[in-house]
């Protein structure tokens, strides 16, 4: 395979709601929150981790082409791609998501040479204009959010439940490269449907309860192209 070019896309996003990417705590502290947000160690300040952008994009993108069923919900695999009658629009699909994403090698054969993964994701810190604006105005950088579940007979509050988030109009800093290699064709439309699947969706967890809403503000001419795709 020859490498021909890798495109960047560089760009913010701007939260419209609170966002919650666990930390995985382990252990509950006393007077404390049972959700962290996930935290740089060295800063202690929050950011969205490359895998969880990538996850999410690639399970939208899983999801509208039809084949989740196939595979009992878990990622497409090359062994699925095998077996769809090559040029028809789910094999299509699967084999730009296999290509941008990645699959298992072990799987893989000659025959087929998907090649190796096309994406690479950043991690997403804080953009350093916001931050130091929010730190001239004393914001807080995350927020923690009390939830409870309501008792249908009582009519009561139960189970009471404290949740960090990031919270709305936060700024973080956006990265994915893209490599092309020769017979490729156009993968980036297929990645930017993608991103415009996510805003429409959430990122992170207890999207169904307004959480994780954000907003993609790319640089340079590809955000024109951005700013018109409707995916569905």
């Amino acid at each position: 395979m020859k490498l021909i070019e890798i495109f960047e896309i560089k760009g913010k996003i701007k939260l419209l709601s609170g966002l919650h990417i666990g930390a995985g705590d382990m252990e509950m502290k006393i007077g404390g929150t049972d959700k962290a947000v996930v935290k740089h160690p060295h800063t202690n300040r929050p950011y969205i981790p490359g895998s969880s952008l990538k996850g999410k994009i690639r399970a939208l993108l899983e999801m509208r082409s039809g084949l989740v069923a196939r595979e009992d919900g878990k990622p497409l695999t090359f062994k699925l791609y095998k077996k769809l009658d090559y040029g028809s629009k789910e094999a299509t699909q699967c084999e730009k998501i296999l290509k941008l994403f990645g699959c298992s090698g072990a799987d893989t054969d000659e025959d087929y040479n998907l090649g190796p993964c096309r994406l690479s994701f950043a991690d997403c810190p804080l953009d350093s204009e916001w931050e130091g604006e929010a730190l001239e105005q004393n914001f807080a950088f995350t927020e923690v959010k009390a939830e409870n579940s309501i008792n249908r007979i009582k009519g009561t509050a139960e189970n009471p439940r404290f949740t960090e988030r990031v919270p709305s109009n936060t700024v973080f800093d956006f990265r994915v490269t893209i490599k092309k290699f020769e017979g490729d064709g156009d993968l980036l439309p297929f990645l930017l449907e993608g991103m415009k699947l996510l805003e429409m969706d959430a990122l992170g967890g207890s999207g169904s309860r307004g959480y994780g809403r954000i907003k993609f503000e790319l640089e340079g001419d590809i955000k024109t192209q951005f700013d018109v795709i409707y995916p569905m």
